[in-house]
C-alpha cells in the first residue's frame, strides 16, 4: 500500500496535505493520522505517515459490504470548460472529483484502489462538487498501459465461424491510441474495405494484480466494467500483415469506450446482455452468459503471463452477428451510426465518417 500510495503523491494523482498536528487531506477527506507530523520531518515521514491513515480509510471500506459506504457508482470523464474532468455520475447532475481536488481523471481514481472509492463516496455524500447535466462525455478513461482482447469468448461466436469452442483465452491487443468516447467518429480509412463491429463489454483493473493470480482472488483487483466498441479491419486482421491481428484491430478511434465505468458492485458480468445497432437495426443480440471464459477467468489466465496494472482494459469477447460472418457480409461505411449498449451500463454511439 505505500508503495502504491507514494507514487500517487509523487505524481500529483491526488491533493494532498500533511499539517504539524498529523491531520491530513485527502482529496477533501479529512484523515487523521494520530502521528506527528512535525515542520522537519522528511518528505518520506510525512507521506509514510499519510498512508497509514490511507490504510485505515481503506479499512473503513470493510469486506464486501463496504463497511457502509454505497460502491456502487458510475465513473465518468467529460468536459467542462475547456478540460477534461473525472466524476461521478448521478441520475441528473455529475459530482466533480477534479473541482473537489479528488482525482485529476478516471486513471488516478483507479490508481488509488478501494481508498479511490470510499474517498469518491465521502464526495458524494458530501453534496459538494455538483455539474448540472447534460455535459460533454470523454472516454471513462484513457491514458492506460495495456488494452488486452479475449477473441473467440462466446459459443455462437464460435459457432457461426465454425470453429472449436477455445480451451485457453485467445489473447491479443490494441493500442491506447484506439480509445475515443462516445459521440467520436470512427475513421473509414481508406486502408480498409472491411469495417466490422463488435460490442464488447470491458473490464477495467483497479488494483495491480499480482503474477498468477487465481480465479478465486482474480475479482478484488477489478475496478469495473464498460461498453466497448472493438472496430476492426477485417482485411487487415484476416487477410493481410502475415495473419496477425494487431494491425487490423488497432487503427485510430478503434475502441470506443463509455458512457461510464460501472463499479464491480453494480452489475453481475455474467449475466447482461448486450447489443449491437448499424443505423439502427439490430445485428448482434448477445447475452453474457454465454461466455467461455469469466471476467475472473480472464484476469486468472492473463496474470500468469504480463502483471496488470490499475486502469488497464481488457475487452471481453464479442457475441455472434459480427458482419464479417454474415451472408452477404455488411462492411461500416461511411454515414453508418454504430450504437453498441449494454445492460446496465448503458450506450455508446458513434459515426462513421
Amino acid at each position: 500500500m505505500f508503495g502504491r500510495f507514494a507514487r500517487m503523491f509523487h505524481h500529483k494523482a491526488v491533493a494532498l496535505r500533511v499539517g504539524a498536528v498529523g491531520a491530513g487531506v485527502f482529496g477533501g477527506v479529512a484523515l487523521h493520522t494520530h502521528a506527528s507530523a512535525a515542520a522537519g520531518d522528511t518528505l518520506y515521514d510525512k507521506v509514510a505517515a499519510l498512508a497509514k491513515a490511507v490504510e485505515a480509510l481503506e479499512a473503513k471500506s470493510g469486506g464486501g459490504g463496504g463497511g457502509g459506504y454505497d460502491l456502487k457508482m458510475r465513473i465518468v470523464q467529460f468536459e467542462i470548460g475547456g478540460a477534461v474532468h473525472c466524476g461521478i455520475e448521478l441520475p441528473n447532475e455529475i459530482v466533480d472529483l477534479t473541482a473537489a481536488g479528488f482525482a485529476t481523471d478516471s486513471l488516478s481514481l483507479a490508481r488509488m484502489g478501494k481508498a479511490g472509492l470510499v474517498g469518491a463516496a465521502e464526495i458524494v455524500k458530501s453534496g459538494a462538487s455538483r455539474v448540472s447535466k447534460p455535459v460533454k462525455l470523454k472516454a471513462p478513461i484513457d491514458g492506460v498501459q495495456k488494452v488486452i482482447c479475449v477473441g473467440m469468448n462466446y459459443v455462437e461466436h464460435c459457432t457461426e465461424q465454425n470453429m472449436a469452442v477455445p480451451t485457453e483465452p485467445l489473447i491479443f491487443n490494441k493500442f491506447s491510441n484506439c480509445i475515443c468516447a462516445t459521440g467520436d467518429t470512427l475513421p473509414k480509412d481508406p486502408e480498409t474495405n472491411e469495417l466490422d463491429y463488435e460490442v464488447e463489454l470491458a473490464i477495467v483493473i483497479g488494483q495491480t494484480v499480482p503474477r498468477r493470480t487465481s480465479e478465486a482472488d482474480a475479482g478484488q483487483y477489478i475496478l469495473g466494467y464498460t461498453v466497448a466498441h472493438d472496430v476492426s479491419a477485417r482485411d487487415w486482421q484476416l487477410k493481410k500483415n502475415g495473419g496477425q491481428w494487431l494491425l487490423g484491430k488497432t487503427f485510430d478511434n478503434y475502441l470506443p469506450l463509455g458512457p461510464a465505468i460501472v463499479t464491480k458492485d453494480s452489475i453481475d458480468p455474467c449475466n447482461v446482455g448486450l447489443r449491437c445497432r448499424v443505423n439502427g437495426r439490430t445485428l448482434q443480440d448477445g447475452h453474457t452468459r454465454e461466455f467461455v471464459f469469466t471476467p475472473t477467468q480472464v484476469v486468472s489466465w492473463i496474470s500468469k503471463f504480463v502483471t496488470l496494472v490499475p486502469g488497464d482494459v481488457i475487452c471481453t469477447g464479442t457475441p455472434s452477428g459480427v458482419g464479417c460472418f454474415r451472408k452477404p457480409q455488411i462492411w461500416l461505411k461511411s454515414g453508418d451510426v454504430v450504437e453498441c449498449e449494454i445492460d446496465g451500463i448503458g450506450t455508446i454511439t458513434n459515426p462513421v465518417v
